[in-house]
């Protein structure tokens, strides 16, 4: 790996080398590199001022004394950069014209940047839970934030080095399936059945709740069918499997259309064989116990669950989501060999998670076993442009697929306004993907944990930060390109370092892409890459309108195309770690 891909990381490495030399305590000291205001520098470190507050020394003296020492450990990078202290002991770091060229000479393609990157999480293996819908029933609006912000982080751990596995731990298993084998084995239409499986599974749980509300018999029968399942009765289980697999056919087509994909489907059921393992662990460990029939762990330390139990096996010895998450865990360690695991889904399940959690963590250090990193990542609530949850006008959640639907639509209708005289084929493909572009990046612009409106006139905007603006912002680069002669052409090699004010700004801001990378990955938050990709696009932007690129003259050209190389790679490459697929035309 370049130790120059990503600059920050560097710095602080360095900075606690010449820390250490200086006789610093390098545990108390952390550089807190970041991204600084333009007008003091490209990078900034922070660190100086809370190490001085600690050992009561002078911060300012600190930080001339660490700038120094840079200067004399490092004469090649201090060539490249100019190295000042501001206020109270920042140091803060710009670096020359020299450098932002060589950077983007360097890192040429997306497998470069790859490369770049994937120290990080090197020979790591991530195991990430998200979707996790219920079989036998649509998927619906609320689903999608999981789906979209689970793709993305895998994306983007893998783009840093990981191994990463995708689990969609499905709700495959309940007492549901009593009613919705009953319903099946009475109600069931094989046309509607051919036409969408998880609607006519849908319809057929509602006819058998109505048929169970009204005859005791209907009622007993149901009951019988889940008896039968429960036992691995084989008809039972056939049709069970039959049911399962064509939802999972069913959702699979519209995470086909979301450019997302599963490594593994282990739902529910597939634990339900391996919770005693976890029931007889927990009491020999001596941190379950029974309370009122249940099995229960306390967590005395705690300010809420000393009181509020985790329940991992109900009063009548049925397993619950606790007894079957536990038994996850377990799994993803000892058949995964997982580092790391990630689970993404709604705030409202902070309780269960934190207990799960705590409760792993005795469980595992009183079996002696490896515990990995854990990780329950979050999120708010999609709104409506009233403020309110988003909904359908009669007041029901809206369908994924419907939802997905509407966007191609309505983008087909804005393609078409735009370039009417192109076949309609081709209306349609571009629109299918900024429909889909457009869904996914109006999430992930967000912070994942805050609650957002979702507007359709604003998500399919050209303006603003939108996937159009981006998508477009990408076709008009390639455009650039297209249109050069290969007797215009500068070997990048000989390209001649930046001197505009916009050059400078645009080399700094490509420069600028490993540490957003390092903040979305830090914090799995991919509204990081957003941001930044919208602000490369406004520097293309401002460099564009200033300056011509096709010109004569073989040195500014060449620097200028290297830009233009440069920002269509970023971009793209940032994009596609969002899981939005570029388009050569709009």
């Amino acid at each position: 790996m370049d130790p120059w891909f990503d600059v920050a990381r560097s710095l602080e490495r360095i900075l606690l080398e010449n820390a250490r030399a200086l006789g610093w305590d390098t545990e108390a000291f952390v550089p807190e590199v970041r991204t600084a205001d333009p007008r003091f520098g490209d990078f900034q470190a922070n660190g100086v001022l809370s190490y001085a507050k600690r050992t009561r020394q002078n911060p300012r003296a600190l930080a001339e004394a660490l700038a120094r020492s840079f200067g004399e450990s490092q004469p090649e990078a201090a060539a490249w950069m100019d190295v000042s202290i501001a206020g109270p002991g920042f140091v803060n770091f710009a670096l020359r014209p020299e450098f932002l060229s060589a950077w983007s000479k360097r890192f040429g393609t997306a497998e470069d940047l790859r490369s770049g990157a994937g120290a990080r999480f090197a020979g790591k293996t991530w195991v990430v839970d998200f979707g996790s819908p219920n079989t036998a029933k649509q998927m619906h609006v609320g689903h999608i934030r999981s789906i979209i912000i689970g793709e993305a982080i895998c994306r983007l751990l893998e783009f840093c080095g990981a191994k990463v596995i995708r689990d969609n731990h499905l709700g495959d298993w309940g007492t549901q399936f009593g009613k919705i084998l009953y319903g099946y084995k009475h109600h069931l239409d094989p046309a509607a059945l051919e036409r969408d499986a998880l609607e006519e599974f849908e319809r057929l749980y509602k006819a058998a709740d109505s048929a169970c509300k009204e005859d005791p018999a209907a009622l007993e029968e149901a009951r019988l069918e889940l008896v039968r399942l429960q036992n691995g009765e084989s008809d039972a289980v056939a049709l069970w499997e039959r049911v399962n697999r064509l939802s999972i056919d069913k959702l699979e087509s519209i995470y086909v259309r979301l450019g997302v994909r599963y490594d593994h489907y282990l739902g529910e059921s597939f634990y339900r064989d391996k919770v005693g393992r976890v029931y007889e662990e927990l009491t020999a460990a001596g941190l379950a116990e029974t309370s009122e029939g249940a099995l229960v762990v306390f967590h005395p330390d705690h300010p809420r669950f000393g009181k509020q139990p985790f329940i991992v096996r109900k009063s009548d010895g049925a397993s619950n989501y606790a007894s079957t998450d536990l038994a996850t865990m377990l799994y993803r360690v000892e058949h995964f060999a997982a580092d790391g695991i990630i689970v993404v889904t709604d705030a409202r399940q902070n309780d269960h998670f934190e207990q799960l959690w705590l409760t792993t963590r005795k469980w595992f250090a009183a079996t002696g076993r490896r515990l990995p990193e854990f990780q329950h990542v979050t999120f708010g609530t999609i709104l409506g442009e009233d403020g309110k949850a988003i909904k359908t006008r009669s007041g029901d959640p809206i369908r994924l697929e419907a939802l997905l639907d509407e966007a191609e639509e309505r983008s087909f209708q804005v393609v078409t306004a735009k370039n009417p005289d192109l076949p309609e084929p081709e209306r349609r493909a571009i629109a299918a993907s900024v429909g889909i572009s457009s869904v996914l990046y109006a999430d992930l612009s967000q912070n994942r944990t805050g609650d957002y409106v979702f507007a359709w006139d604003k998500l399919l905007s050209l303006e603003g930060n939108t996937a159009p603006y981006l998508l477009y912002a990408g076709v008009r680069i390639a455009s650039i390109l297209r249109k050069l002669e290969p007797s215009q052409d500068v070997p990048e090699a000989s390209a001649a370092v930046v001197e505009t004010p916009e050059e400078v700004a645009l080399a700094r801001k490509l420069v600028a892409f490993p540490s957003a990378l390092d903040q979305a990955v830090s914090a799995l938050r991919p509204h990081f890459v957003s941001s930044y990709l919208y602000e490369l696009a406004g520097a293309f932007s401002s460099f564009y309108n200033a300056n011509r690129v096709l010109v004569e003259d073989d040195a500014v050209r060449g620097r200028r195309l290297l830009l233009c190389r440069r920002t269509l790679l970023v971009l793209r490459t940032g994009l596609a770690l969002l899981g939005i697929r570029s388009l050569e035309a709009m």
